[in-house]
């Protein structure tokens, strides 16, 4: 989409930034190299730009197996890479001829305006922690959850839609100082997600982790 769009300070910090990142980050990732720039930034800010910036075709919003969103500045087409361990996601190219065109009796009515192929396994950093320690787990991907992070989720996955700090508080015996530290680690974990901006959900891990 063409779009005239006024170019502030922050946005072309937040465009340096993101071309800088060549793992296709997350709006909460990119807040943490802006911000260093940028102190008084927040990270509403760096959503809403993001979103016009993505709206005004000037960067890609990807929606990798159902995460968080994630931000790409490469706008020639091209497919990716998801790692299932740390989430890295990596462009990957692929060429056309080998693509088979889908047929007409295929397409079950659908008229097609675009092809999206996603690969996931690990990355090359994963794959060497996993060899050396010899298990399928991260060292710095635990799945056992601490009291407060257990709170955390399981008011989430209690919740019919995405929940603020204040509303799992009001759920929980944390406070929202509190629970802003642990959603961190969840996130990091790749247990809670944040499909609407300072909102959160449970990912279907983090629904496994609390089995």
């Amino acid at each position: 989409m063409e779009q005239k769009l006024r170019m502030t300070h922050q946005r072309e910090i937040i465009l340096a930034e993101l071309k800088k990142n060549t793992s296709h980050p997350t709006a909460d990732e990119l807040y943490e190299k802006v911000k260093k720039k940028l102190p008084r930034i927040s990270l509403a800010t760096v959503y809403r730009n993001l979103e016009i910036l993505s709206a005004a075709g000037m960067i890609r919003k990807l929606e990798i197996s159902g995460r968080q969103k994630r931000f790409d500045w490469e706008l020639t087409e091209h497919n990716h890479i998801y790692c299932v361990q740390c989430h890295r996601v990596d462009n990957i190219e692929l060429e056309k001829k080998n693509l088979q065109p889908v047929q007409s009796t295929q397409r079950k009515g659908y008229e097609i305006s675009g092809c999206r192929i996603e690969f996931y396994g690990l990355c090359p950093k994963c794959k060497n922690i996993e060899k050396k320690q010899g298990v399928k787990k991260m060292a710095c991907n635990p799945t056992v959850l601490s009291d407060k992070q257990r709170e955390v989720l399981e008011a989430l996955a209690n919740s019919t839609e995405p929940c603020g700090s204040k509303d799992i508080a009001g759920a929980t015996s944390l406070e929202p100082k509190q629970i802003s530290c642990q959603v961190t680690a969840l996130k990091k974990k790749g247990y809670v997600a944040s499909p609407v901006r300072c909102k959160y959900e449970i990912t279907p891990e983090g629904k496994d982790a609390l089995n």
